[in-house]
């Protein structure tokens, strides 16, 4: 009897999403998948974030980034924490669920392997995303091609800056500069649409899709779980990107005083 090819194996092993969701994802550049994580389950995951927010900031270890609160001038909050995984059972636990990695290689068609995990806190006075691609941030670097699985940790609103995307422009490659957020002139023939969420619900999305989002204007955070991968065939680059971004974009804790690190995207 013939082996069955790998993206039917994947399909018969990792069976999460549907027919339907794979050719929402094909044609559109992500799909949205509501309820995958059960309210028990999103409760643990809320606590775990919480846990990691209040971990003690050491060098060299997880990585906490901070941004100007655009309602208190002159004060930081917390932005993001990425590089936690090593640290966490939980979250590490998470990485190879059927709705996350499973439902990833059902996208690819193709095993896959841990690029970047990081939890966007977007806590009041939380700054947006300008519109970009993933792929534009040098990701090129290590893999061809990335998809990312958003898991809502707190309802997604207009109001909180919930993320926005343009549907099917992720089939013409990278459309935008390196380094930078797309321009006017890229983002002439696109529509971005708003997404709200609830927790537990999930965004799959590839590394080509446009997207962005608006600050938070509310007095409630609006937590983001983002885990990204990339084919296992193209390599395991997730301790080299860590290596580089310590490099180039360090946590706050890690930086030279009097040195201007700007992120870009």
């Amino acid at each position: 009897m013939a082996q069955p090819t790998t993206a039917r194996r994947i399909a018969e092993t990792s069976s999460f999403l549907t027919a339907q969701h794979c050719a929402d994802f094909a044609r559109d550049g992500f799909v949205y998948v509501p309820a995958a994580f059960s309210p028990a389950e999103m409760r643990a995951i809320t606590g775990w974030s919480e846990e990691v927010q209040g971990w003690t900031e050491v060098p060299g270890r997880h990585m906490a980034y901070y941004e100007d609160d655009l309602a208190h001038p002159g004060r930081r909050v917390l932005q993001r924490i990425e590089n936690f995984v090593p640290y966490h059972a939980g979250f590490e636990r998470i990485l190879s669920d059927r709705r996350m990695l499973g439902a990833v290689e059902q996208l690819f068609g193709d095993p896959a392997v841990l690029f970047k995990e990081k939890i966007n806190f977007k806590l009041p006075g939380g700054d947006g995303f300008k519109p970009h691609q993933d792929q534009q941030a040098g990701w090129w670097n290590y893999a061809p091609i990335f998809i990312t699985a958003l898991v809502t940790i707190d309802e997604q609103t207009i109001e909180n800056g919930c993320l926005e995307l343009a549907a099917g422009h992720h089939k013409k490659g990278m459309v935008g500069g390196a380094w930078t957020p797309l321009t006017e002139k890229d983002m002439a023939d696109m529509k971005f649409v708003p997404y709200p969420t609830k927790p537990g619900d999930v965004m799959y999305f590839d590394s080509f899709a446009p997207h962005g989002s608006a600050p938070n204007r509310t007095d409630r955070p609006r937590r983001v779980l983002y885990i990204t991968y990339n084919r296992r065939a193209d390599g395991d680059h997730r301790l080299p990107y860590y290596a580089d971004k310590r490099k180039s974009f360090p946590p706050d804790i890690e930086r030279a005083p009097g040195t201007q690190y700007k992120f870009r995207v």
